[in-house]
């Protein structure tokens, strides 16, 4: 529990600094870093800067696989909280466009390619050292452990964000919204602390012990398991997507087209956020009792079928109505397949290129996927005028993912999954061939 507790905590500090950019992407950046053009132009520029870092997620999940799967996975999440520390940190002491013109929002790009580059080897290295370090039993439990963090960092972020907020808009447009980055100093010591507490993945371990290590990862990686990179891409596509309209979105929808006011539709990200931490772990423990494909599979579902009651209740212009519908999104109709994500995506793996082959299919589905949902769903109301437009484009990546999922390796039951799980577990420490069954 220890470790599971320390890749919840790391990973939470991780998307804590990548997310503070997507509340900023809606509220400031437009105002600070793209003032020469049109409103409507700075938010789309905006929120193409927030999709850059995803285009970076690839190269750091390929480099990060590689070192991971070559010299273990905790010294790689160590430097993937340092990276991303540092760039946050400096976004916080960025000069403006006033101040600096054209360089400014060009900084501020490269800052969140380096952003982009730690959080890809982030999430694949974390899950790892949670499910890995797992009893067979628990593998479901622990594996949304990782999870959990991208929506504990989304409300701190959010919190700290509205915490500002309460400023004047003179005040917050002119430092208010350098704090939540300059904070991130003192989370990532919290954090690289915790992570250097931690003993390496058993799993590692026995692989190092009986020189099974893998030379040359990633090309193993995409030899045995390119069909398993692409549908783990596929399956986390809808969940990617979801997640960064709700984070990054819904907010500027809120307070733009819906008239909430920017205080509380913050509030109500945050407080859907503490409640997905909950509900995670709740259901990653159903996948250990159920099976992990039908819960995974079930949440992927309840997405799709919650896409037009959260528009209509944003619709309205009510700001509790706001909440509830973050909480029916993020709170709950996520959390049966986010809660599974973890485990059922790195056990799909050899245990040799299990880091390189998890983190591509993830980061894959994140350029693919999240990286300009926020910018799709901006341009779709642009043309359209309507959110039915946007509701097409979710349940669309729902089906996509819902079909991904049934095709994923894994089994519908949990004696299955036990069974599974026992055999990958003696083939990691076995002196001869490595594979996972």
């Amino acid at each position: 529990m220890r470790v599971a507790l320390a890749s919840f905590i790391g990973t939470t500090v991780e998307f804590y600094d990548f997310l503070i950019y997507g509340t900023a992407a809606a509220l400031v950046f437009p105002k600070l870093f793209f003032p020469a053009v049109s409103p409507a132009t700075g938010l789309l520029l905006s929120f193409a800067t927030f999709g850059v870092g995803f285009v970076a997620r690839p190269l750091g999940g390929v480099v990060f696989g590689h070192f991971g799967d070559r010299v273990g996975r905790k010294k790689m999440l160590v430097c993937s909280l340092l990276i991303m520390g540092g760039a946050t940190v400096l976004m916080g002491l960025l000069p403006t466009y006033a101040q600096i013109g054209l360089a400014a929002p060009i900084l501020l790009t490269l800052l969140r390619l380096a952003q982009g580059f730690a959080v890809g080897g982030e999430w694949g290295g974390a899950t790892l050292m949670a499910v890995e370090h797992a009893s067979t039993d628990r593998k479901g439990l622990y594996g949304a452990f990782p999870q959990m963090g991208a929506p504990a960092g989304t409300a701190c972020a959010t919190l700290a964000f509205w915490a500002v907020s309460q400023l004047s808009d003179d005040q917050f447009l002119s430092w208010g919204w350098r704090v939540p980055f300059l904070a991130s100093a003192v989370l990532i010591v919290i954090g690289l602390v915790i992570r250097l507490s931690v003993s390496e993945s058993p799993d590692f371990d026995a692989l190092r012990r009986r020189e099974r290590v893998a030379r040359m990862p990633i090309a193993q990686a995409f030899q045995r398991h390119w069909r398993q990179i692409l549908l783990v891409a596929g399956a986390y596509l809808s969940q990617g997507v979801f997640a960064y309209i709700c984070v990054a979105y819904l907010v500027s929808y809120g307070t733009t087209v819906a008239g909430i006011d920017r205080t509380q539709a913050l509030f109500g990200v945050a407080v859907a956020a503490v409640v997905a931490v909950i509900t995670y772990p709740m259901f990653g423990a159903l996948s250990d009792r159920l099976g992990r494909k039908p819960v995974f599979l079930a949440g992927v579902v309840l997405m799709g079928l919650s896409v037009w009651p959260v528009f209509a209740l944003i619709n309205t212009g009510s700001a509790l109505l706001f909440g509830v519908a973050l909480l029916l999104v993020f709170g709950f109709a996520m959390a049966p397949a986010a809660g599974v994500t973890g485990s059922l995506f790195s056990l799909a793996f050899d245990p040799d290129v299990r880091y390189s082959g998890v983190s591509i299919g993830y980061t894959l589905s994140q350029v693919v996927g999240s990286a300009f949902a926020p910018t799709i769903a901006t341009a779709l109301y642009a043309a359209t005028k309507t959110s039915n437009s946007i509701v097409a484009y979710l349940v669309a990546v729902s089906v996509i993912s819902a079909v991904s999922a049934c095709f994923l390796p894994g089994t519908w039951s949990r004696s299955r999954d036990l069974a599974a799980n026992q055999s990958g577990e003696l083939d990691a420490r076995a002196p001869d061939r490595l594979e996972f069954q």
